[in-house]
């Protein structure tokens, strides 16, 4: 895939990421209506995230019909072309229903299937609406926050590092990340969790955190936003030599990186998992 192409599809994905974050703003801004709930009651899907998922998936199919498409609302369906976008409408649903101004839409596209082991992540968009950030990757080419390219920092101690991470919608799940975030706590600077795992791995690209881990993720979570926080300069993984996915992703400077990879292994080893 040459750079010229990646760049068409990054201006693809930004055009559009605009337009569905002004949607997702303006149904906020009208209202937040429940629409079903997912995998548990906390777990909930409202009518914006489906409306903003159908139309990007609309915009997409006629900008490149031939392109297969993979967003959390609804079901996937193959391409022609090698591409699949992977599209989170609305991250951070919660925040959204309760009025936290820290969502956003996702929109990553990438070579081979749409599973992070086996990808080739080219151009990625994450936009937050209410706060009017627009974070664009592409592969090679670096990443930006607006009109400003960002490098994460390097040089951060482990002791002084600003750590985020995010929680699952079980309760069970939520108190074995609890007993890993206690076993952390002592080890940094502080822990933060904000509920948008797009935003926290653009944070990380922008230096608002230091690291970000979490496990659990779906590929739409962080296909554009691992875009944004590896062209910044980041190691994005999991454990040892594996790909980032749903057992574990962790987004830092290599230098921490490998500082924190192994402190969090051995949480994971000394605590039970879910």
């Amino acid at each position: 895939m040459t750079g010229a192409v990646s760049s068409d599809l990054l201006a693809l994905a930004r055009t559009i990421a605009l337009e569905a974050g002004a949607l997702a703003f303006r149904r906020r801004a009208e209202g937040v209506n429940i629409a079903a709930s997912k995998s548990s009651p906390e777990d909930v899907v409202t009518d914006a995230d489906r409306e903003v998922e159908l139309l990007i998936r609309a915009r997409l199919a006629e900008a490149r019909p031939d392109d297969g498409f993979y967003g959390e609302e609804s079901e996937a369906s193959a391409g022609s072309s090698g591409l699949t976008w992977v599209v989170d409408p609305i991250d951070g649903t919660v925040n959204y229903l309760y009025g936290i101004p820290h969502y956003a839409v996702s929109i990553g596209v990438v070579e081979g299937d749409p599973t992070p082991s086996t990808w080739t992540a080219l151009a990625g968009a994450v936009i937050n609406p209410a706060l009017g950030e627009l974070y664009t990757a592409v592969a090679g080419e670096g990443s930006f926050l607006n009109d400003r390219r960002l490098r994460v920092k390097t040089g951060v101690p482990l002791s002084l590092a600003l750590a985020g991470t995010g929680f699952g919608y079980e309760a069970t799940r939520r108190v074995w990340q609890a007993e890993v975030v206690q076993g952390l706590i002592g080890e940094v600077r502080d822990i933060r969790r904000m509920g948008a795992a797009s935003l926290d791995l653009c944070s990380v690209a922008t230096g608002r955190l230091d690291l970000y881990y979490e496990r659990g993720l779906h590929p739409w979570d962080h296909a554009a936003g691992g875009l944004v926080a590896s062209e910044a300069g980041a190691r994005v993984g999991g454990f040892g030599a594996e790909a980032e996915g749903k057992d574990l992703l962790i987004a830092a400077a290599p230098d921490l990186f490998a500082t924190f990879e192994p402190l969090l292994a051995g949480l994971f080893a000394r605590f039970a998992k879910e």
